[in-house]
């Protein structure tokens, strides 16, 4: 089952996590000086905030599934519609562990698609699937931008393993 994913930039945490506490009726599931996330059930929504100095505003949207199998579905049937996933593997961002796709909308809005396999004690700081000018944790540079730094691969050539909370991929990778 899918769990629809919203990632917000703030500019201030603290404010932020007092606001949304009340809208959702409870307190974050993961806290940190920099980063907060409800994991609802009513409705069911992986929703993040961070201030990681990307301007305040939509970050990007995605769904959150529950096994590889069903990422690579996902992946599977947006291919073969003829949108261009950009995978970008084993990640660690927003204190979790994840294995992740990425396509954009018309709009030019980023849309992951992932599976957490572990926690981290780090936020990350992935690069690798982004122009290094662009402050956002997560989302690669929009189809518009120039792709040359984007690694296309099929996320059916990406062996989910567990991770090692706080340990970068064998790719480097760290993001969420």
């Amino acid at each position: 089952m899918k769990r629809f994913h919203v990632h917000i930039s703030v500019n201030d945490i603290a404010q932020s996590v007092g606001f949304y506490s009340t809208l959702f009726g409870h307190a974050p599931t993961v806290h940190k000086p920099d980063y907060a996330k409800w994991m609802l059930d009513d409705p069911r929504v992986n929703f993040a905030i961070s201030a990681q100095g990307h301007a305040a505003g939509l970050d990007h949207l995605g769904f959150q599934v529950e096994s590889a199998d069903e990422l690579h579905a996902m992946t599977d049937s947006l291919q073969q519609a003829g949108v261009a996933v950009t995978g970008q593997g084993a990640a660690t961002c927003c204190y979790a562990q994840s294995e992740k796709g990425w396509v954009h909308d018309p709009q030019g809005i980023a849309w992951e698609s992932f599976v957490t396999t572990g926690q981290s004690t780090t936020y990350g700081a992935d690069r690798a699937v982004q122009p290094a000018s662009d402050n956002a944790c997560c989302a690669p540079a929009d189809a518009h931008a120039d792709t040359q730094a984007v690694r296309k691969i099929s996320l059916k050539d990406i062996a989910i393993k567990p991770a090692t909370c706080g340990a970068p991929s064998a790719a480097g990778a760290s993001c969420c």
